[in-house]
């Protein structure tokens, strides 16, 4: 496996988990993901949700995504460092793609518009067939 397929599962099942911390406790939650590309896994969140203020206080995140199938599916679970991104041509394309954020009146320019990615880090699939084998690490970035 290699980054690119990394990319392709996280794109064909766009809804993540991901998991922070909150001082000592851990936290994780359903997240939709943007979109991902060679430079990374991108999100969009608000000001509003605790999620910005985990990780402005410890970056590194993790989350997975998974692909339900007859048995047990796969799941793809990435690690790395959340970075900050304002960068108003991407706010107004996150807005373009995504009608609810304008139905929530939130604009590119709207300050509680928080756009977030992981360009390093490590992944690595996991299945029931490969369960018990030692996980074989795809690093990016």
């Amino acid at each position: 496996m290699e980054f690119k397929d990394c990319l392709n599962f996280a794109n064909e099942n766009p809804m993540a988990w991901i998991a922070t911390t909150e001082g000592k406790q851990p936290r994780v939650r359903a997240f939709g993901m943007w979109f991902a590309d060679e430079t990374g896994f991108y999100f969009q969140t608000s000001t509003l949700k605790d999620i910005v203020k985990q990780m402005e206080d410890n970056p590194q995140i993790e989350f997975a995504f998974y692909q339900p199938d007859d048995s047990s599916g796969v799941m793809l679970r990435v690690t790395g460092e959340a970075e900050f991104i304002d960068d108003l041509k991407m706010k107004e394309k996150v807005v373009e793609d995504r009608p609810f954020l304008k139905a929530l009146g939130i604009t590119p320019q709207d300050q509680r518009l928080v756009l977030f990615r992981v360009a390093k880090g490590q992944a690595h699939f996991w299945t029931w067939e490969n369960n018990l084998e030692p996980k074989k690490i795809i690093k990016f970035g």
